[in-house]
């Protein structure tokens, strides 16, 4: 199978300029291909702490230079400008990751899409337009991508190599990211974590061979299964049972708050609701409304008002937002 070849533009005041959410951004593409143009726009000395992965990751930078009122809407086109020119000019890159949800962006996306460009689009569910959400071949919102912390690389000095509990967690993600079947080819699976990691070595583990470190990590963990046939190495993602994970009337406020103070940790102040409703019914598949109590998901989420985490707010378009206070 031929990887995606993926040019990244990102909106930083968009994303929040997070390393963490930058991290993870990257290797959600990273996942479906090779990344090979990358740039962020808006970029001060208040985002310093992106200088590593931004250097590890050859990305350009397009400063934020204040003047006027027009700021905002200069990077904007700058963005849209640079976007096309990739387009034009580079017939390697297929593929563009616009990491925005601005509905000014929508034209831009119509245009990639009519030359034949697949479009991933990434965005706070605070900013991101349903015109722009609908327009992309595949939208995320960074809610969810980054709610669980990605394992992050090495800083430069430390030891490189990766421990098997780091790529067993790796192989975990990339499965789960595997929407659709929750598996892939072992051939595949290299590429990718190769992608991920450069420095990936199974020798380095004490395996002879990759297929070795596959059945070691597999009777280890037990997070993911390999099988064969006459040609093909297989391995399928083994989902955990949640039998035991129980939502009730007794620990639902703090299951929630569990949620909202990881939302907050990664950087979000206000999330959608359907975010939120989607997260707790992942991690307890018995949820409902009326298993905690209330005949309605907003009943419920004015019950969590009333207990101080979180406030309910509408956005210019009338829709529900949610504020997440301290806690």
């Amino acid at each position: 199978m031929s990887a995606a070849h993926y040019a990244i533009f990102v909106d930083l005041e968009n994303c929040g300029a997070k390393v963490a959410t930058l991290n993870t951004i990257i290797e959600k593409v990273k996942i479906r291909g090779d990344i090979l143009l990358g740039k962020v726009y808006g970029y001060t000395d208040q985002y310093a702490d992106l200088k590593e992965v931004l250097l590890s990751n050859t990305f350009n930078v397009v400063p934020s230079l204040r003047f006027g009122r027009n700021q905002k809407n200069n990077l904007d086109i700058q963005l849209v400008i640079d976007a096309l020119d990739v387009a034009y000019k580079n017939e390697l890159i297929d593929s563009f990751c616009i990491v925005s949800g601005d509905s000014d962006y929508t034209p831009l996306v119509g245009k990639l899409k009519s030359m034949g460009k697949f479009v991933l689009g990434i965005s706070r569910s605070e900013a991101a337009s349903g015109i722009f959400i609908n327009a992309c071949n595949e939208f995320q919102f960074l809610e969810s991508v980054t709610h669980t912390k990605a394992p992050s690389p090495k800083k430069s000095g430390m030891d490189d190599s990766l421990t098997d509990t780091e790529v067993n967690k790796l192989i975990q993600t990339i499965l789960e990211e595997r929407v659709d079947d929750g598996e892939i080819l072992a051939s595949e699976l290299k590429n990718v974590l190769l992608r991920l990691r450069p420095e990936f070595n199974e020798k380095a583990l004490g395996y002879s061979s990759f297929s070795k470190m596959l059945a070691g990590l597999e009777q280890r963990f037990a997070t993911f299964s390999v099988t064969s046939d006459s040609y093909n190495v297989i391995i399928r993602l083994l989902h955990e049972d949640s039998a035991a994970r129980h939502i009730t009337k007794d620990n639902y406020v703090e299951a929630f708050s569990a949620q909202l103070n990881a939302y907050k940790e990664s950087g979000f102040d206000r999330v959608n609701p359907s975010l939120l409703k989607a997260a707790i019914q992942n991690q307890y598949p018995n949820y409902t409304e009326r298993v905690v109590g209330f005949k309605r998901f907003s009943d419920l989420l004015r019950s969590l008002e009333k207990a101080g985490l979180l406030e309910i707010e509408m956005d210019e378009q009338r829709s529900m937002l949610i504020k997440i206070m301290e806690n």
